[in-house]
């Protein structure tokens, strides 16, 4: 009878793995909070877009027409927005508050301010931007 012949092959130790499992939890560790920190950057920057375009489309309005609209849908009815944007906070385009103009004649739609809840990282609220 022949004797059984042991093969070694290459493999790793439990050590190895674990070693390896700890250097990809330092990795995360540090990465996940920095990505979360970009997305809530990116959304507040978006947020200050957006109330930028709305802004400039409300005095183009009352540029033409001297007057202000008299609802942010009329700002997408006569094209000078494609459509309202969304507020990124909320993820709604029905949370927009609306600041009606000083003489009430003229329109109703003065400024728009966001409607979302909480801080920016500057520690500003939402709703005064």
């Amino acid at each position: 009878m022949s004797a059984m012949k042991t093969v070694n092959r290459p493999a790793f130790t439990l050590i190895e793995l674990l070693v390896v499992m700890a250097v990809i939890a330092v990795l995360m560790s540090l990465a996940v909070p920095q990505y979360f920190g970009r997305i809530e950057a990116a959304k507040e920057a978006v947020l200050r877009e957006n109330l930028y375009l709305m802004r400039d489309a409300i005095d183009k309005h009352y540029g033409d027409r001297n007057r202000y609209p008299d609802a942010l849908t009329d700002l997408v009815t006569r094209r000078y927005l494609r459509r309202i944007p969304l507020d990124p906070v909320t993820d709604s385009d029905q949370t927009w508050i609306v600041v009606p103009p000083p003489d009430p004649r003229n329109g109703k739609v003065f400024d728009v301010k966001s409607g979302a809840p909480g801080n920016g990282r500057d520690g500003t609220p939402y709703g005064s931007w």
